[in-house]
């Protein structure tokens, strides 16, 4: 087997992956040239970078603002307690050199905010969205579907979590045809009041993973069109159909929202 970037060492590296006829040489190539970017190297972030090191991402961007909390330790797997007081974007890229040289990382030390991120996810062929907010994930899919971006979404909530993947195709449903605007602020329970599984967040995070591994090499069938439920506690999986919404304000026949700078990222994440 060969191919335009696999000498011997990555032969080696990533064998097990090549092997599958799936993959192949072609597909590892693929990967090895790739681009994604994690926004958020929380919960979920945390399994996504640590899978896309060791898959052989070619160039994997990092956005989030936070420093490592002990509080993060339980679910956050790429951090240990030296970690603490400093910045995750920085000890994350220490992380994943430490897995796999082969991997550029690219470091942003902020939050997303619609001044930045249309400039973030340039030149990324994928984009994971690790946040734990509905101003982050309205504003990440806002962004993806005005630049027609692929890019997966998961959530975590004590016992569960859900996935969805949006393509860059005019026919797959974005995140705001599901949820139209966000909930009122306080009605709906997060990790920090309810609380979540470490292990939970392995999960969604390493589905997320897959996600940009099979986008990028062009193989499988993506979570596209449809929600994954998972269930820890009974041990589940549920599938729920999506369909376009043709009512939808960013993806709909007649959509109202065509720049990010419209929208109020705060509240309900609608028009201003």
């Amino acid at each position: 087997m060969d191919g335009p970037n696999l000498d011997r060492e990555r032969l080696e590296r990533y064998s097990r992956q090549i092997i599958m006829e799936e993959i192949g040489p072609e597909g590892q190539d693929a990967i090895l040239r790739s681009k994604i970017l994690v926004i958020g190297a929380g919960g979920l972030g945390a399994p996504v970078i640590q899978y896309l090191a060791a898959a052989g991402v070619g160039t994997m961007g990092i956005a989030d603002g936070d420093s490592v909390e002990i509080s993060n330790l339980h679910r956050q797997i790429i951090y240990g307690v030296k970690d603490i007081g400093r910045p995750k974007v920085e000890c994350a890229s220490r992380f994943v050199n430490g897995i796999n040289p082969d991997v550029k990382v690219k470091v942003h030390h902020t939050e997303v905010n619609p001044n930045n991120i249309l400039d973030l996810i340039e030149g990324y062929d994928f984009i994971v969205d690790g946040t734990d907010n509905f101003e982050s994930c309205f504003l990440i899919n806002d962004a993806c579907t005005l630049s027609k971006k692929p890019y997966s979404y998961g959530a975590v909530l004590r016992f569960s979590g859900r996935v969805m993947t949006f393509p860059e195709t005019d026919s797959s449903p974005c995140y705001r045809c599901l949820f139209k605007t966000a909930p009122p602020p306080g009605t709906v329970l997060d990790c920090a009041t309810a609380g979540v599984l470490g292990s939970v967040a392995g999960v969604i995070g390493s589905i997320q993973a897959t996600e940009a591994i099979k986008n990028v090499a062009k193989i499988g069938e993506l979570v596209q069109g449809r929600i994954i439920e998972y269930n820890a506690l009974n041990m589940s999986f549920e599938e729920t159909n999506i369909r376009k919404n043709p009512n939808c304000p960013i993806c709909g026949k007649e959509p109202i929202i065509k720049n990010i700078k419209d929208v109020e990222y705060t509240g309900s994440c609608t028009l201003k």
